[in-house]
């Protein structure tokens, strides 16, 4: 399937103007309420990002109760402790700098839509949702979209909604997002320190993850000789886009909106290239496709094969996506919030070893 294509900046005119209408009532809503809440953008301008509830909350006692004592008892659980706020998450840093992005937004332009809306995709249980409410106001965060979908599959949501990212605990999930092409990523908890609260800090793998597998391809089969006399051959030839291209494209569309103000330098936005790639025999390539797809990467780091943990730990982003298991423990053991592309030839590896695939069943 094809990737994830950016959403057009302006909607079609013939957008149903019940729709519209059914906008303006929302707007005014919220526009009448007491509270400093701002109302979420819509979805077409919006840089749409679902979490699920797991990630945005640590929900590790819960989980085990679901699955030691099953879903009546998990429900009843959580029904029982609905004023006792969850404890944050993995992806909550990185939902708290997406509400300071979009605060920093709103004052240089006050009626823009193009802002992060966060929407919190879970397959709880509705009577769940409270508890969930809940929490998200004790935090004050800006979460105002909330799909309970009670064990059924998000995806056909996820697309509804236009998600330009979707963050969740479950593997299958996301696989199935990106079949689908979303963007999507497993998290991992870690302990943290403390990440910057004035700069949305994103890092990203090259290969299979910005960019397609191709290369990667070369690596495992043919070994690193051929992979760096194929970078070289090709190296004005742009790599094709991979599962994460389309989140980077929404980002850089956000920052430009920072640029436009002259605020480069005070931007709240970074972006991070993390690649082992080599610079001198394989890195021309990789700049060269960002340049083609008129994207920026504000700090390219070229590894040449050494580990990315101790290099992740100075940048401390917010998320870090790598489509390799062992790149993501490296950089978990060592403080950074990770997350996994289940996507290309690296899936069928470890440790640059063919793992045994189960048969396929008939």
């Amino acid at each position: 399937k094809k990737m994830c294509e950016v959403k057009p900046n302006n909607s079609a005119p013939t957008e149903d103007i019940g729709a519209e209408r059914d906008w303006a009532a929302t707007k005014a809503f919220f526009d009448s309420l007491k509270t400093n809440k701002p109302r979420p953008p819509k979805p077409q301008y919006a840089v749409t990002i679902a979490v699920s509830s797991r990630t945005l909350f640590d929900m590790v006692a819960e989980r085990k109760i679901y699955e030691d004592e099953g879903l009546e008892q998990y429900v009843a659980y959580q029904v029982e402790h609905e004023n006792d706020p969850l404890m944050p998450g993995v992806a909550f840093p990185f939902v708290k700098a997406l509400m300071n992005v979009n605060s920093r937004l709103r004052k240089l332009y006050p009626d823009s839509e193009e802002l992060f809306d966060i929407v919190l995709m879970t397959n709880n249980h509705a009577q769940v949702g409270v508890r969930l409410i809940n929490s998200i106001n004790h935090y004050d965060l800006t979460i105002e979209r909330f799909c309970m979908t009670g064990g059924k599959s998000p995806i056909g949501y996820l697309k509804a909604y236009m998600t330009n990212l979707y963050l969740s605990k479950d593997s299958e999930k996301v696989t199935e997002a990106i079949e689908e092409g979303i963007a999507a990523a497993t998290m991992f908890m870690t302990q943290t320190e403390t990440l910057s609260e004035t700069q949305l800090r994103v890092a990203f793998d090259g290969d299979a993850v910005l960019f397609s597998d191709e290369s990667e391809i070369i690596v495992k089969q043919h070994g690193l000789d051929t992979f760096f006399e194929h970078e070289k051959e090709f190296e004005n030839k742009p790599l094709a886009q991979g599962p994460l291209k389309c989140f980077l494209e929404a980002l850089g569309k956000l920052q430009r909106k920072f640029y436009a103000k002259n605020e480069r330098m005070n931007c709240p936005i970074r972006t991070y290239l993390v690649t082992a790639r080599s610079a001198a025999s394989s890195g021309a390539r990789v700049l060269k496709t960002l340049r083609s797809w008129g994207l920026e990467i504000d700090e390219a780091l070229f590894l040449a094969g050494a580990p990315k943990g101790p290099l992740l730990q100075k940048i401390k982003p917010h998320i870090y996506f790598d489509d390799q298991m062992f790149h993501i423990q490296g950089a978990n053991e060592m403080g950074t919030i990770s997350a996994h592309v289940p996507y290309g030839i690296g899936q069928k590896y470890h440790k640059g070893k063919l793992i045994e695939q189960p048969a396929k069943k008939e």
